[in-house]
């Protein structure tokens, strides 16, 4: 339980102990301020009118997928028991004793890796944030996290081995499996998550072998004991439970790169209007804004940036019919994490409309919902995303 009286313990534990002792998020919204994250004393939330009285998202459950409250992101790193999960076939449980990494195909030496193996190579940190290809407007944007993880470069796994120059594409297997039928045939065969990029983006400096997630190891629910998490990319590419590496000469046209994850919307090509499939990869240029709290009569406007590493020029707001206005970001913010920026705001009381749009240094602008081209697939959506507050 919590000890309403102890005002001193330290926020993450609070957060930790509530969501552990599985309380609801009703229960959560009930608590002192002091148990919300870093509201100032006499801060308050204020309800968006977009969202119903009794939203709610429960606490993270084992083996469930998991989605955040968006109104409660104040934090740079998300705490690893509220940071979005999403699996499809379950989540294994990996034997540490018999772990193996195997690095296979168009190698000069294929190799297998050790659990301590891994931790004894050269471990870097990065900042990655992202979301879930699928995240939307409906879930508030809770398909999200921000992480600080730790593990070995890719690259250093990839050059001990020596690509060899016909391999062109390196597929990453997870322990996951899955059964997927066939179509037109009565068959089914079981199939392991996988996804894969090109040799080139494999060698980004960038990417991360993960073994820890914000100092600690990794979590059942996120890919215990290794992770491939690629920075800039869409969490779909971040293959959990990573059981090998495979180089191979050609595309990879697993379910989640050929089949499923796979964006469809019209184009124009070479002057004809077509529908064109892409496999969900680098995240789109994308804000929102998903917290207002208050304090006395001052508003505080909170949201969130992601996209590809690309650096940004700037994230503006406009409220209602008024000109755009700078937002400040998070000075914490680096490449590839995502960047929170908060704009103070003296509120006339009344129905307000909010919104974000981020621009990046080529002078890409987030797109309206009008601007975003036409789309038949549910994946990639990063359209500005009006919000409603009555003051």
């Amino acid at each position: 339980g919590i000890d309403m009286n102890d005002q001193k313990m330290d926020r993450r534990t609070a957060i930790k102990r509530t969501l552990n002792t599985g309380l609801t998020a009703g229960a959560i919204a009930s608590f002192p301020s002091f148990i919300l994250p870093a509201l100032a004393q006499g801060e308050v939330l204020v309800p968006f009118s977009d969202m119903p009285a009794d939203y709610r998202r429960g606490p993270a459950r084992p083996g469930a997928s998991h989605f955040l409250d968006t109104r409660m992101i104040s934090d740079f790193y998300t705490d690893n028991t509220d940071f979005y999960v999403v699996q499809h076939y379950g989540q294994p449980e990996v034997d540490l004793d018999s772990y193996r990494l195997k690095i296979t195909g168009l190698v000069e030496n294929e190799r297998e890796y050790t659990l301590a193996g891994l931790q004894a190579m050269s471990q870097f940190r990065i900042n990655a944030g992202f979301e879930c290809g699928g995240n939307n407007t409906a879930r508030f944007q809770g398909l999200i996290g921000n992480a600080d993880w730790g593990g070995v470069r890719l690259r250093d796994i990839l050059n001990e081995c020596g690509v060899k120059p016909e391999g062109k594409e390196v597929v990453f297997f997870g322990a996951d499996t899955g059964v997927e039928a066939i179509p037109n045939r009565d068959t089914e065969v079981e199939q392991s998550f996988a996804r894969s990029l090109p040799v080139a983006d494999a060698m980004n400096e960038a990417n991360i072998i993960a073994l820890q997630m914000n100092g600690e190891a990794l979590p059942q629910g996120h890919g215990h004991p290794a992770r491939l998490v690629v920075p800039g990319h869409y969490g779909v590419s971040n293959v959990k439970w990573l059981m090998q590496i495979h180089i191979q000469d050609r595309r990879y046209m697993g379910r989640f790169m050929g089949r499923d994850y796979v964006t469809l919307k019209k184009e124009m090509v070479g002057g004809q209007e077509r529908w064109v499939e892409n496999s969900v990869t680098k995240m789109q240029l994308k804000s929102a804004i998903v917290r207002i709290t208050r304090l006395n009569n001052q508003h505080k406007i909170t949201g969130f940036v992601l996209n590809d590493g690309t650096p940004l020029r700037n994230v503006e707001i406009k409220i209602d019919d008024s000109t755009w206005q700078e937002a400040t970001i998070d000075p914490r913010s680096t490449q590839y994490s995502w960047k929170l920026f908060t704009m103070n705001w003296t509120a006339p009381p009344g129905e307000h409309t909010l919104v974000s749009r981020v621009t990046d240094i080529n002078g890409n602008v987030q797109l309206t919902a009008e601007e975003v081209p036409e789309k038949a697939s549910r994946w990639e959506n990063y359209a500005q995303f009006p919000r409603t507050i009555t003051i």
